[in-house]
């Protein structure tokens, strides 16, 4: 393959040239650039290919391991682990180099001073931390779910803003910028007040996590990773696209199994938008996102602790924090069966 068949150029070659079509027609323009190439498999042409280790012989390993432990068990080496993060960091600087195109563009245009830009990505990607590999099932740490947020707003100066943000912020500052009235509630606090000074702080907790997974409470200073104590049931799916969920590691019947006789229709959280919603319990075939095996409640002190070494939680739960997530979930009428799963009570003024 030539660096002209990777989906990075194609993409930001083509949104290149639509910024010097229409970013100067004197009229409000929203282009969003999706790039997907810092996707598995780590694979890039020349000259990207060698530029992080010119020297290595061996096979070339473009697909880590799923899975913690990798190193520790034998299925790769440590070498071979430090040629996947070089093959990895290969693809990172052939894309940097095309979304440089993108930039110049926006440069040959003029556009900066009355465009705002934002720089951001879903989720991170394990490359050896804590021997862990790929994206598997263990708790949201910080190599996936810390990620960057680069934007560039018309007469702010450069600078550094230390508050908690999460992607739904994102959807939120656009509508704020475009003035949008919303017909639903959502979940996202406009970065607008951050950017302008107005304001140092805009929420004070972030939930995140994988579906069907631990659900992690994120504040200013601590990390909350709460466990399923049993079955991991009943797990419930709210989905108006069931039938186009994505899966590309096994077959889709077997990866989300569908909607049975139990299922009914709901309406989204806090909006009147309908959706199936389907309860899989004990014993049923459960999606796939679900496979895995949890490691208990855990919580970090993640100013002291950034790389979340030490479990404050190691032989226990937390009271205060299972019923701080359970206020939580319930102001995002999170369904009774979240709370079930988590081993978590619902706030009593809302039984």
């Amino acid at each position: 393959m030539t660096e002209a068949d990777f989906p990075g150029p194609r993409t930001m070659s083509a949104a290149t040239s639509w910024l010097k079509e229409h970013a100067n027609l004197d009229r409000p323009f929203f282009l969003f650039v999706d790039e997907f190439d810092p996707h598995e498999p780590f694979d890039t042409p020349a000259p990207w290919e060698n530029m992080y280790n010119p020297d290595w012989s061996g096979e070339r390993l473009v697909w880590p391991p799923y899975m913690q432990g990798a190193i520790a068990k034998g299925i790769i080496t440590a070498s071979q682990g430090e040629q996947i993060r070089r093959a990895y960091g290969s693809k990172l600087s052939m894309i940097d180099h095309w979304f440089g195109k993108i930039l110049d563009a926006l440069d040959e245009t003029q556009v900066w001073s009355d465009t705002l830009v934002i720089l951001c990505t879903d989720h991170g990607h394990y490359l050896g931390e804590k021997d862990i590999w790929g994206k598997p099932g263990v708790p949201t740490y910080n190599p996936i779910s810390h990620i960057p947020l680069m934007i560039s707003y018309p007469g702010i100066t450069a600078s550094s803003i230390n508050a908690l943000t999460t992607n739904v912020d994102i959807f939120a500052t656009i509508a704020d910028l475009f003035e949008v009235s919303l017909r639903q509630r959502t979940h996202g606090h406009s970065l607008l007040p951050l950017l302008t000074g107005k304001t140092t702080s805009i929420r004070t907790e972030v939930l995140t996590g994988v579906w069907g997974r631990e659900i992690c409470l994120v504040t200013e200073d601590f990390k909350f990773v709460k466990a399923p104590p049993g079955d991991n049931a009943p797990l419930s799916m709210l989905s108006n696209r069931w039938s186009t969920m994505p899966t590309h590691v096994i077959a889709k019947d077997i990866a989300l199994p569908l909607p049975d006789h139990r299922a009914f229709l709901d309406r989204m959280p806090g909006s009147n938008v309908p959706v199936i919603h389907q309860v899989f319990e004990a014993g049923d075939p459960i999606p796939f996102w679900a496979w895995t095996k949890f490691s208990g409640d855990h919580l970090y002190d993640t100013r002291s602790d950034a790389s979340e070494v030490n479990n404050l939680l190691e032989s226990g739960q937390s009271t205060e924090w299972n019923d701080y997530l359970a206020r939580i979930l319930d102001q995002l009428e999170a369904p009774l069966s979240q709370f079930e799963r988590l081993g978590l009570r619902k706030p009593a003024q809302h039984l």
